[in-house]
């Protein structure tokens, strides 16, 4: 029997006993069992308010309250005076260095093409708030087993990167970090904390777990972290209450935001579709930096692998080519980074890499023009003058930074609220 048929062989008896595993599963998403001690206090979510903040949201409660008396003209589309925030960081394209130590006078933000005066800035020295937020299915745990072998479960593929983050770059006290596991659904594990022992309960049941079901709705757990919604109680919390309100990163107050995606990239069959999740992306401002499992898998198998999606549901070859395009976009409109991980030996240079560039981003905003409207794209280039002698050195230098923006309707506030 030559090697190409008994490749052929052992990829059927592979399918063959992820089929029978599916067998007799149920719908709903299975629920890691929770620790059995907990201290039962629930996390406090970064940054409380101030009192100028306070008064703030008072007085733009009154406002709004005031415009919803008033008599509508049905022509004018009010939109509140905001900022429109771009996270950018700058890298000398020859040798890949992040460029620290620059100053306001040295970047101009355009867009549309014309210039914009910048408001607010600040260099690259806050903290970070991060929500990491790993796909944990069938799927994760069959492409992790190509490169684990028979000798350690496949779902460890997804769950390193998270465990060697969270305890090697969240730094108590400023630091906050989140974990968010997705099948058919999104499950915080743990709210925003930068407790050690909270971090290693997460991974802990993550670990003790194993993966029950094959939907990835990708989709519509990136949405859930961005803008939060409903669903199941944070698991650590040991709360009484099956469903809670969980807020996403737009509501968190914090220098620099950002999420960490651990997922194949394949989406079964989120309720979101492929452009109101990049509409999502692009509203929300918040950089989002791709680790794509499973391309080991795709590279030993690719030629056994059909064109399309086998009748066991196997992603074909065009499944894993969509995912990958899907992670590209994902990465360049949030302003992000996506790294195609092949063999867990990259975790460690990749985590640095994405550390590094969440502590660089200078953080630009100018005021939003009256006439946005909502819903509609609007491209935005960032340019950097290094040596401050009045010409954009493109040439030498990259500045990375999410290329487009739009503002909510008042539909999808509503929606968000809901």
């Amino acid at each position: 029997m030559n090697s190409k048929v008994f490749s052929r062989i052992s990829l059927l008896l592979l399918i063959c006993a992820v089929v029978l595993s599916f067998a007799g599963l149920g719908f709903p998403q299975s629920r890691p069992q929770k620790p059995t001690t907990t201290n039962g206090k629930k996390n406090n979510r970064p940054t409380p308010k101030t009192p100028e903040e306070i008064q703030k949201e008072k007085e733009a409660a009154e406002q709004a309250e005031m415009e919803k008396n008033a008599i509508d003209d049905g022509g004018v589309v009010v939109i509140d005076t905001k900022l429109i925030n771009v996270d950018a960081v700058v890298i000398e394209k020859k040798s890949g260095r992040i460029v620290a130590g620059l100053k306001k006078e040295n970047f101009r933000i355009f867009e549309e093409g014309k210039d914009q005066p910048i408001t607010s800035f600040s260099e690259p020295d806050a903290p970070i708030t991060v929500s990491l937020v790993v796909e944990y299915s069938k799927w994760s745990e069959l492409f992790g087993s190509a490169s684990g072998g028979y000798f350690e479960a496949g779902h460890l593929e997804v769950i390193r990167p998270v465990a060697q983050f969270v305890t090697g770059f969240v730094k108590a006290p400023d630091d906050y970090a989140s974990i968010i596991a997705f099948d058919i659904r999104p499950t915080p594990i743990t709210d925003f904390t930068n407790d050690p022992s909270r971090f290693q309960q997460s991974i802990n049941l993550l670990l003790r777990n194993r993966p029950a079901f094959r939907e990835n709705n990708l989709y519509d757990a990136v949405n859930f972290a961005l803008v939060g919604g409903r669903t199941d109680s944070v698991v650590l919390e040991d709360s009484e209450e099956s469903k809670t309100d969980y807020a996403g990163l737009v509501d968190v107050r914090s220098g620099r935001r950002a999420i960490i995606l651990v997922a194949s990239g394949i989406d079964t069959f989120s309720k979101l579709n492929y452009d109101e999740i990049r509409k999502v992306i692009r509203e929300s401002g918040v950089p989002i930096f791709i680790i794509s499992t499973g391309n080991l898998f795709y590279k030993k198998y690719e030629h056994l692998l059909g064109p399309t999606d086998s009748i066991t549901g196997v992603p074909g070859r065009l499944t894993f080519l969509q995912a990958k395009n899907a992670m590209n976009v994902f990465a360049r409109e949030s302003g992000g980074a996506h790294y195609e991980m092949t063999f867990p030996g990259e975790i460690p240079g990749i985590l640095q890499n994405i550390n590094a560039l969440m502590r660089s981003q200078y953080s630009l905003a100018y005021d939003a023009r009256s006439d946005l409207e909502p819903g509609k794209k609007y491209k935005l280039v960032v340019k950097v003058d290094v040596n401050g002698d009045g010409q954009f050195d493109d040439k030498q230098f990259e500045v990375r930074h999410r290329p487009y923006f739009s503002l909510p309707g008042k539909e999808e506030k509503k929606k968000k609220k809901k």
